[in-house]
């Protein structure tokens, strides 16, 4: 371990605290899937003094899409499913969707397929735009967090089914829009592998890498390890006790609803052996995940010109990157907003936490901290540089 650039690293984060950008915040840094790097500040629980560990369990929100992508693609190189299968073949609530034009609703040019999932061109949106689809994905949304600690919660099953019954936002291919589509796309490996997608990320994923630490839920033994989660204005730190997405905040029980597009939590350590894997071609410690052409067209996604327009309008942010299977992917290092290199992907999450890896050189880097509307902060930025330049 480079002592003076984790001391660096370590440095910035404290200031970075210390300035009330947030209440705690872990890095770690892996080359070839072995530790170079790690590093805490602040804390994990404020009212309790309990600080960053090595152990501290986050939300990963958007974090969570990546290891969604990673099981279609288990099903997919197993031949269970075709990428343009149409999600109504799964899913009936898919069938006949519909996309508003000039004030009416018409029928969609074709159906949303799993690629569209994949790549983010289905027209699913989230309930938060204002338009038409939007507001009517918001209903679903709305009732999933009204019934979320009652008797009958919507279970992933039905808020798939229930979003495919509403209007697109466009029509499936022609534009990149960021939405539900990892959600529906969960509810799709459930319902190809006849078991609850839950069940097949423990069984496919999570067991056999020794992800202990992983799940849609952090039992009792381990809520103490859960950080907070911390809004801050003029220095003062106020917990958000948010159920944002139907994610419930305390995470104590198992969801009925597990929502592959936001619903994961796990510790940096056990999300550094699924980013490993990928590094590895699909296998850790003698254990294999996926075949190694499937890595290979799982990191290196791309979107179509017209869908890179709209990539890149919503996001000024990710210039230099396409998208693919759930993730970025730097096409163009030399427009990027941070130092990397060509191949690099990754994504973020809704609370702060942020993974990338980087195949040429072998690096990963998994960044955590728990404050919302975050995605990638600038200290996670600076922290890429500042190890690029080490």
């Amino acid at each position: 371990m480079d002592q003076t650039l984790n001391e660096a690293c370590r440095t910035l984060m404290e200031e970075t605290v210390a300035e009330g950008f947030a209440a705690g915040m872990s890095l770690l840094v892996l080359k070839d899937g072995e530790e170079i790097l790690s590093c805490r500040a602040g804390s994990r629980d404020r009212e309790n003094n309990l600080p960053m560990e090595r152990g501290t369990i986050f939300r990963l929100y958007s974090m969570s899409k990546p290891v969604t992508g990673a099981a279609a693609m288990i099903l997919m190189e197993r031949g269970k499913v075709d990428l343009l299968d149409p999600v109504s073949k799964y899913l009936p609530g898919f069938a006949g969707q519909t996309v508003l034009e000039n004030g009416k609703e018409v029928p969609a040019a074709r159906e949303v397929t799993v690629h569209d999932l994949l790549s983010m061109t289905s027209g699913l949106p989230y309930g938060d735009t204002g338009t038409h689809a939007s507001d009517r994905a918001r209903v679903v949304f709305d009732e999933l967090g009204r019934r979320l600690y009652g008797e009958n919660p919507m279970t992933l099953n039905e808020l798939a089914n229930r979003l495919g019954s509403c209007p697109l936002e466009f029509h499936p291919g022609s534009r990149w829009m960021y939405g539900t589509s990892a959600d529906v796309l969960g509810a799709v490996v459930e319902a190809v592998s006849g078991i609850p997608f839950e069940e097949f990320l423990e069984r496919e994923i999570f067991a056999p890498l020794g992800m202990e630490d992983t799940g849609f839920y952090v039992p009792e033994e381990k809520q103490n390890r859960l950080a907070k989660v911390y809004r801050s204005e003029n220095g003062v730190f106020t917990e958000v006790k948010t159920n944002h997405l139907g994610i419930r905040y305390d995470m104590k029980v198992p969801p009925a609803f597990a929502s592959g597009g936001a619903g994961l939590a796990s510790t940096l350590e056990d999300y550094g052996k699924f980013a490993a894997m990928l590094l590895g071609g699909g296998s850790l410690g003698g254990v294999r995940i996926l075949r190694p052409k499937t890595v290979e067209y799982f990191t290196s996604g791309s979107l179509t010109p017209w869908q890179m327009e709209s990539f890149w309008r919503t996001w000024d942010r990710m210039t230099g990157f396409s998208y693919g299977n759930l993730m970025r992917v730097l096409k163009d290092p030399g427009a990027a907003q941070f130092v990397s290199t060509a191949g690099e992907y990754g994504w973020d999450g809704w609370l702060g936490c942020v993974f990338g890896n980087e195949p040429e050189s072998g690096l990963t880097f998994l960044f955590g901290m728990q404050r919302p509307d975050t995605g990638t902060p600038p200290v996670a930025r600076r922290l890429r540089n500042l190890i690029a330049a080490g």
